[in-house]
């Protein structure tokens, strides 16, 4: 990429980068906060905030970036990361496919339609679904502790913590994903208790979350699964690399084509308006903004990342 200095970059962004968030916030109105979940309806319409971090540690915040919100699906991402060092990918990539859908991320009509009858990739619900009775553990509560603190781990916060509320109101109103799930056990896809793998899976989608906890989750992805803080290796390359690679073909959901294209970086949303994003080897970058667009992205954080990734040059492509 043909970029600024890191040093002008940096200096631009404690300038401007409230400004940008300012201009984004009014895509707000044109957005619906989810409400399928009844308790993510709660979320604030017009908060809009971001986190950017970069190797050293240092981050530049803007907005509404110390609002929480639950991960949601932007948990696929590492859940999938734990299958994989947990299984390896011949295990992992029997149970689910590696290519995008074109559906909605809660579509099951490919399941039944195209064979083997495995989900298309790993970050629609149905993939992730599979994901998580993937991931060790003896017992339902065994496997959900150590999804915990591994996002702990990567965010560097040992306060993570799962939303009760947002459990309770998610495990409520899951009828579609108890449908696909059951269908997945029907086809000898789905290994376990349909029951104990829904009950990890929401709580993962569960977990409360800030802006500066997604950028420091993201910061591992962008030095390949390294800690640039710390040093430590957290995950495998080869890994991260296959994370990635989803993340730009499916982690914006049936908007990824459009999104590669205006913005150019891997990235993984959820239906409480979180992104989570990065510049390789340079930045981790996390944003909130609850209202969103038909596909299901932040209207106003995918606004703001197209500001970012136009102005400053940061598209992969």
């Amino acid at each position: 990429m043909n970029t600024p200095q890191a040093s002008e970059v940096w200096i631009r962004l404690q300038k401007e980068l409230p400004q940008w968030v300012e201009e984004s916030r009014a895509q707000c109105g044109e957005g619906k906060v989810a409400s399928y979940i009844p308790e993510l309806a709660k979320a604030p319409h017009r908060a809009l905030g971001i986190q950017i971090m970069n190797g050293s540690g240092a981050s530049i915040a803007a907005g509404d970036a110390a609002i929480p919100f639950t991960m949601q699906s932007i948990s696929k991402v590492f859940t999938l990361l734990l299958a994989l060092m947990d299984n390896g990918e011949a295990a992992v990539f029997d149970k689910v496919g590696m290519e995008p859908t074109g559906d909605n991320f809660n579509s099951m009509l490919k399941l039944e339609l195209v064979q083997p009858g495995i989900p298309f990739n790993p970050l629609i619900n149905a993939g992730a679904i599979v994901i998580s009775s993937l991931i060790a553990g003896a017992r339902m509560e065994e496997k959900s502790d150590r999804v915990l603190q591994f996002f702990r781990k990567l965010a560097a916060n040992d306060f993570l913590e799962v939303n009760e509320a947002v459990y309770q109101s998610e495990a409520a109103s899951a009828d579609l994903n108890r449908s696909m799930a059951y269908f997945l056990k029907d086809n000898g896809v789905l290994k376990g208790k349909v029951d104990e793998v829904l009950d990890v899976y929401f709580r993962h989608c569960s977990i409360n979350v800030t802006c500066a906890d997604l950028a420091r989750m993201a910061l591992v992805l962008a030095f390949d699964g390294t800690d640039p803080i710390t040093g430590e290796r957290h995950i495998p390359r080869r890994y991260v690399q296959i994370a990635k690679t989803f993340m730009v073909t499916c982690g914006m959901y049936n908007a990824s084509g459009e999104f590669a294209i205006e913005v150019g970086m891997p990235a993984k949303s959820g239906v409480a308006g979180g992104i989570l994003t990065l510049v390789p080897g340079r930045y981790g970058i996390g944003v909130v903004g609850p209202a969103l667009n038909p596909k299901g992205n932040s209207i106003a954080g995918v606004d703001l990342l197209e500001t970012l990734s136009q102005r400053l040059d940061w598209s992969l492509f």
